[in-house]
């Protein structure tokens, strides 16, 4: 039986992966520091979800606690590690920049020492499409140059990846990158958009639509999210043989070491989105038009060719249906 270390599993994307890992039957050791970056219940309620389930056990522990991690990887001794723990959110990055450090770079360590001294087979890490920053060359590609972060969050994603790739060089770790866009769906996170949009709406406030609504991004349904996470997590990364040291290229590597986008290759004008959720709902939203925010970029889009080489996967999960499947979770967990 495999063991998998699974960290941020109280987390939206965390709780859908755990799930996903019980259910074929692989022990999951969830980590999680329950913070209260948005609302601790529904933390608490996706883990009431997990703790019965055989196979799973609980620490509530941060990533940046070093002596803690060190303990944890010592008496759990695990077989992989998927680590999606980290504090998210561009915005929050502006006024709460040490944050970003201390779990996404010190945590990120610690996860990188615990899997290099207990021989972890593979780390599975998430990524964001942040780290494409100020980029203009839609679709985003991995062989794309990722030099230029508009925010801190996405300069720690990036540094995680610079991170992995040197253990994967100097200890032979295998390491895999997932490069997730706009991830959205049942169990969502508080602080993102279609949340937001969803609560203002229902409570007959305004919703903020940035940009003037000129925005376009890959929403990507959490259960393509989840599907691409496992099929990776089951393939570890390898050297390229045909790697170029002369002309490098960022995508792979002479080391065990990969990075793939995870998205739905379907970008959508945010007004869709807005108006696939206004259907859903059945009603319509007030909207407040305001510029772009600091450290937001105006389009995602995802190339998914590599995955899809890669694992055989594409995610595919049209926005309406993903954006109904929410809102039908929403109004059943809110009673609204």
């Amino acid at each position: 039986m495999t063991k998998t270390l699974l960290t941020g599993a109280a987390g939206f994307i965390g709780m859908h992966t755990a799930l996903r890992l019980l259910a074929r039957g692989e022990q999951v050791v969830g980590v999680d520091n329950l913070n209260d970056y948005y609302d601790v219940s529904l933390k608490h309620a996706r883990l009431a979800r997990l703790t019965p389930q055989p196979g799973f056990s609980f620490h509530q522990l941060s990533v940046e606690d070093r002596d803690g991690m060190a303990r944890l990887f010592e008496q759990e001794e695990p077989d992989r590690v998927i680590h999606l723990a980290a504090q998210a959110g561009v915005r929050y990055s502006l006024t709460n920049p040490h944050a970003y450090i201390d779990a996404n770079l010190q945590g990120f360590l610690n996860i990188l020492e615990g899997c290099r001294h207990h021989g972890v087979q593979h780390l599975t890490y998430a990524s964001s499409s942040s780290v494409y920053g100020g980029n203009t060359a839609l679709p985003f590609s991995e062989h794309h140059n990722i030099d230029h972060p508009v925010s801190l969050y996405a300069a720690t994603k990036k540094a995680n990846e610079l991170m992995a790739h040197t253990y994967s060089h100097l200890f032979g770790l295998p390491t895999t990158g997932l490069r997730f866009f706009t991830v959205y769906g049942p169990w969502g996170r508080p602080d993102m958009a279609l949340f937001l949009f969803t609560r203002a709406i229902l409570e007959g406030r305004p919703i903020d639509v940035f940009n003037h609504g000129q925005m376009v991004r890959d929403f990507t349904f959490v259960d393509d999210i989840v599907e691409g996470v496992i099929r990776v997590h089951d393939k570890p990364a390898a050297p390229n043989p045909g790697f170029d040291p002369a002309a490098p290229d960022p995508a792979t590597s002479n080391a065990p070491y990969r990075v793939f986008n995870i998205g739905n290759s379907q970008p959508t004008p945010l007004m869709d989105y807005i108006a696939a959720l206004e259907t859903a709902l059945g009603r319509e939203a007030v909207k407040n038009y305001l510029p772009m925010q600091a450290g937001d970029v105006p389009a995602t889009s995802a190339d998914t060719t590599e995955l899809d080489a890669w694992v055989g996967f594409k995610p595919a999960t049209p926005v309406r249906e993903g954006v109904a499947r929410f809102v039908k979770w929403y109004r059943g967990f809110y009673r609204v």
